[in-house]
């Protein structure tokens, strides 16, 4: 059993969760909605303002998610109370990015610029066009299309140019070192 999974989920003003089915969970708040199904063996009760997650002390495999599911509920009443962000750096001489409509277009060090349609649930803020600021109220959206700007051009261990969080720390190697004499 999970110890943070045995803790009741405290819902904050504003949060509204209703069960549709028994696998079924449904949070809404003014900001938008998010479902998750969640796993047979696991059962959600809801109170008034806070909700349990319950599992069979017995089911050795519903134990394992019993955590997993507490953390993934916890997470969607979090985004759609507070918001999640992930902030980017463009770190290189010449890379820029702007947003043209739906699209962060990215210039770093490609012969052509790089496109990157922006999905739905996601507002993307562009600061002194080398950070790029990701939020939104779905954790795995956010930090998923965060990955994905980052993995057209990660940071390379010589001189660190590339994209990359904010707070990233970027092991640098050693150049080849000349040879001296004969």
């Amino acid at each position: 059993m999970s110890r943070l999974g045995k803790q009741p989920i405290v819902l904050p003003k504003g949060i509204e969760v209703k069960l549709v089915k028994e696998d079924l969970i449904n949070v809404k708040s003014s900001k938008g909605s998010l479902d998750l199904k969640v796993k047979p063996g696991l059962k959600i009760e809801h109170s008034d303002n806070e909700i349990l997650v319950v599992v069979d002390k017995n089911a050795k495999l519903d134990r394992a998610d019993h955590g997993l599911y507490w953390a993934l509920i916890k997470n969607m009443i979090n985004g759609l109370s507070e918001g999640f962000k992930k902030d980017l750096q463009l770190i290189g001489v010449g890379y820029r990015a702007q947003l043209k409509g739906n699209f962060v277009d990215l210039q770093i060090g490609y012969s052509h610029p790089t496109q990157i349609e922006i999905p739905n649930g996601i507002i993307v803020k562009i600061n002194k066009s080398v950070e790029i600021e990701i939020s939104g109220f779905d954790k795995q959206k956010v930090g998923q299309f965060a990955a994905e700007v980052r993995a057209i051009r990660p940071p390379e261990p010589y001189k660190g140019k590339g994209i990359r969080y904010k707070d990233e720390y970027v092991r640098k190697k050693a150049g080849k070192t000349a040879k001296t004499g004969k």
